[in-house]
């Protein structure tokens, strides 16, 4: 088993320390905030579970799984030049893209948020043992991700709250775990907080059919409806405070319901944006979507705004799905942006 660091914090403007065998130097990601060459300490750290801290919260990464999910650049990112692609290739690559196959890496990841004395989960993966006809790169998978997330201190009965930013398939799927032939909640003690027009938009018995909704085939049954079914989920709407330093707002063009959690704590700002990006790249070019946009223009729209959000505030960007440092800082470079240094986590 790797090594895993869960005792040593990290404040995210000093990124040192944050795995054994790992400098500064590899942690800020070398010239132009890209990613230095990946060191054999940092492709062993699948496994690790690291902690930055950001004013009085403390955000833990853990894993579920991180590598190629079976698509090429084009497919994930139809409207993406294939030249913008090679021309950034030096940085893309191996953490994000790999330019002989072309394949894009991904990565699934909960945050977990200690804050005002309590527990929260950001996102539950795609979880094990789900029947995915569509979206076969989740189907029956087979991890230890609940072991990761008691390596970082966290029992399914400790959690107090689960953000679901949307309920795309690899977002809901820890909320629930199989029991014989039942799906019953993960945390069975925590509230549930999902957007009422998101859990409406997917809901089988509303009126409206989803772009994504073969791919998402099962995940209301066997992820949504338990924890529902068992009193546990609260349904807002506009925006939602789950405490001083964290708060809820929409942010559609994903899904109608699609949110993100922004961070204000003493000096530090942070936002957690779901899926608004899924590559790097999209951080310095944030005028192209993945295939996976239920609203195109507006997630065009929301991604640019939130980039914007986050450049005039100096907050930390982290998303759902970036391997390598998982999350970013930019900065306003012209009409656009450019990454200004990576998170202080080592490189998955």
């Amino acid at each position: 088993m790797n090594s895993i660091n869960t005792s040593r914090s990290l404040n995210r403007r000093g990124f040192v320390g944050a795995a054994a065998g790992i400098g500064a130097a590899g942690l800020l990601g070398g010239a132009l905030g890209r990613p230095a060459t990946a060191s054999a300490a940092a492709s062993e750290s699948r496994t690790r579970v690291e902690t930055i801290k950001l004013g009085k919260v403390t955000v833990t990464r853990v894993l579920e799984y991180s590598g190629p999910v079976g698509m090429t650049s084009r497919q994930f990112f139809p409207g993406s030049p294939k030249e913008l692609w090679e021309e950034n290739k030096d940085w893309l690559s191996p953490d994000f893209w790999k330019p002989g196959t072309d394949m894009v890496n991904s990565a699934l990841q909960t945050w977990v948020l200690r804050s005002g004395g309590r527990t929260i989960l950001i996102d539950t993966g795609a979880g094990n043992d789900k029947f995915r006809p569509y979206a076969k790169q989740w189907q029956y998978m087979d991890t230890g991700f609940l072991g990761r997330l008691s390596r970082a201190g966290v029992r399914p009965e400790d959690v107090d709250v689960v953000v679901n930013t949307h309920l795309h398939n690899d977002h809901v799927g820890w909320n629930t775990r199989r029991e014989g032939r039942d799906w019953v909640p993960t945390f069975p003690n925590a509230t549930y907080l999902i957007p009422k027009i998101e859990f409406d938009f997917w809901n089988p018995a509303g009126p409206v059919r989803p772009k994504y909704w073969q791919g998402n085939q099962n995940v209301w049954e066997d992820s949504v409806l338990p924890v529902h079914e068992a009193g546990l989920v609260k349904l807002w709407e506009g925006s939602y405070i789950l405490d001083s330093g964290l708060k809820l707002d929409l942010a559609a063009g994903h899904t109608p319901g699609s949110s993100v959690i922004r961070l204000e704590s003493g000096n530090d700002r942070a936002v957690f944006i779901g899926d608004l990006l899924h590559t790097p790249l999209q951080l310095e070019h944030p005028e192209f979507n993945s295939c996976f946009e239920e609203d195109e223009k507006q997630a065009l729209a929301t991604r640019r705004r939130e980039l914007e959000w986050a450049a005039d505030h100096k907050a930390l960007i982290l998303p759902a799905h970036l391997p390598g440092h998982g999350a970013a800082e930019v900065e306003r470079s012209g009409g656009n942006f450019r990454i200004k240094e990576w998170a202080g986590f080592s490189r998955s």
